[in-house]
């Protein structure tokens, strides 16, 4: 699969094809959009509620922020990944688990899965940037939710 492959190179690294948003709010929901990308091979170019990466200053919001790409993903009908939010269970490699940390309502991080084991956060591995990990186990992290995106109409 395309979007593990590129997730585990690029995990540890920064694709200089892409700005490093790490000190600007976090890199993870680039990095998850990079992995999509590379499993799609599509953008959806529709201005401000689409879902592309031309350069810094000319992208969508869908493609850095955790909650934009979560409205993209569920609400895309045209070119592009789409999701839908599965239980835990049914996530597959390639898929992104959005976690949520504080009280709020927003999510605020965004793993790309690389393995699922036996579909529980103890066996499930994620691959993220900001805080630069890859095979990190789902249950490594200190959550209060989180939300399951299963990815289809990507081509592979």
């Amino acid at each position: 699969m395309l979007a593990v492959e590129y997730a585990r190179k690029w995990a540890y690294g920064r694709n200089p094809a892409y700005f490093d948003f790490s000190d600007i709010g976090g890199d993870c929901t680039n990095f998850a959009s990079q992995c999509l990308y590379a499993g799609s091979g599509i953008m959806n170019y529709t201005p401000l509620y689409g879902w592309f990466y031309i350069s810094t200053n000319n992208r969508t919001p869908s493609w850095t922020g955790v909650n934009e790409l979560y409205r993209f993903l569920i609400g895309n009908r045209a070119a592009g990944p789409q999701g839908v939010v599965v239980p835990l269970r049914e996530i597959e490699p390639g898929d992104i688990v959005q976690l949520r940390f504080g009280n709020g309502d927003r999510f605020d991080h965004s793993p790309v899965v690389l393995s699922t084991g036996l579909g529980t956060p103890e066996t499930i591995e994620v691959a993220a940037h900001s805080n630069d990990s890859s095979c990190r186990p789902l249950s490594s992290y200190a959550y209060r939710e989180l939300r399951p995106i299963h990815i289809y109409n990507v081509g592979e």
